[in-house]
């Protein structure tokens, strides 16, 4: 591992004269509020580093810098979390993204390909992974855990360019791109209003009971995040919700309630009883209303069936997995928008690349401008 300061600029001027590199992470999330990072495995041309951030004093500024340039190219594997995790430990955006999971999916392959298989399919290589259920957050690491961490990048910049090659090949690659795109905003920082908005049942509760459960909730993530613990185990969401429900005022009245008499809430219960009647306090805005799409009619199930074997016929087509263009809901939201005569859906495939593909085919399916039938035992798009 990196232990000589000036290495790590050393490495990111490699980087920046290559215009790419290629990073892993390897993290524990298990019984903590927030998942922890503990290795940082990074791959330029012919060099492979490893950087601790559990190290004291460990400076990340020069990987940051090179993380948010758009000149230089990062390339993941399957790297929403390594993505979020690097966002917040460094306090950067990471841009520039290319994930070669993503990518298989556009040449053909799985939507949810293993670096192990396109290790195999792509680049006839095979890694050995023998340490993936281990402590990283433990010191010293052992030779086997560092040399699986260094196994995660090897051939992954390779990898990234044969992938690239082939969706060239097929005028994908920009395709790709956009996709990958998304991770760029990738995250794990939680959000109090959906952790609100999430709660079972919360908008059957009264407009004082919501009111009781913010605060909760809010007591909660701060609970949890200084006890860098989950916040199941410091109250659960049932337990939560009964609670701003009855509204206890005593302790007794809390420890009545199911589950509230468990030693971990009453350890806290001047906590919860204080939170309870910060509840009360604060004004009652009513739960927001979420953007819904109107219920289905059952009477679209033949059309959404249509709609899905259209979009089936063109993503075999062009050998795209199926995942990356559509879920059965978007289709559902599709028609059901449709039906009702208003404004298109706000589903990912009417959008981008998507729409280019068979988005806006299927909207000229459903209004009649694009039939589909049956011969020589295939299905027939006109």
């Amino acid at each position: 591992m990196i232990a000589d300061a000036s290495l790590l600029p050393e490495l990111m001027r490699q980087a920046r004269a290559a215009g790419k590199l290629a990073l892993d992470t390897e993290f524990m999330g298990e019984g903590r509020y927030r998942t922890l990072l503990c290795l940082v495995q990074v791959a330029v041309p012919g060099r492979i580093e490893l950087i601790d951030p559990l190290e004291a004093g460990a400076d990340g500024s020069p990987l940051a810098e090179v993380l948010a340039d758009p000149a230089v190219e990062v390339v993941v594997h399957a790297g929403r979390q390594d993505v979020a995790l690097l966002r917040r430990w460094l306090g950067t955006e990471v841009t520039n993204v290319f994930d070669t999971q993503v990518a298989a999916g556009f040449a053909g392959m799985g939507a949810q390909s293993s670096y192990e298989s396109l290790l195999s399919q792509v680049l006839n290589m095979r890694v050995a992974k023998s340490a993936s259920f281990t402590r990283w957050d433990a010191r010293p690491l052992s030779e086997e855990q560092l040399e699986y961490a260094r196994e995660d990048v090897l051939h992954l910049l390779e990898l990234a360019e044969e992938l690239q090659r082939r969706l060239a090949t097929l005028g994908r690659l920009e395709w790709a791109r956009q996709e990958c795109g998304a991770l760029e905003r990738a995250s794990d920082e939680r959000d109090l209003d959906t952790v609100f908005a999430r709660l079972p049942r919360v908008r059957n509760l009264s407009l004082v009971s919501q009111a009781v459960a913010r605060e909760l909730v809010q007591w909660r993530e701060q609970t949890a995040a200084s006890q860098d613990r989950t916040v199941q185990s410091v109250l659960g969401d049932p337990v939560l919700v009964e609670i701003a429900k009855r509204k206890p005022s005593t302790p007794n009245k809390l420890h009545d309630i199911r589950g509230a008499g468990q030693s971990a809430v009453r350890r806290r219960t001047e906590e919860v009883l204080d939170a309870v009647r910060r509840g009360l306090e604060r004004p009652h805005e009513p739960l927001e209303e979420t953007t819904r799409h109107k219920p289905p009619d059952p009477e679209d199930a033949p059309l959404v069936a249509l709609t899905e074997a259209l979009v089936r016929a063109r993503t075999r087509e062009a050998d795209l997995a199926y995942e990356l263009v559509a879920a059965r809901a978007d289709l559902q939201a599709i028609v059901t928008c449709w039906r009702a005569g208003g404004e298109e859906a706000d589903v990912r495939t009417l959008k981008g690349w998507r729409r280019e593909l068979v988005g806006a085919e299927l909207l000229d399916l459903l209004n009649g401008e694009v039939s589909l039938s049956v011969g020589d035992g295939r299905l027939q798009i006109g």
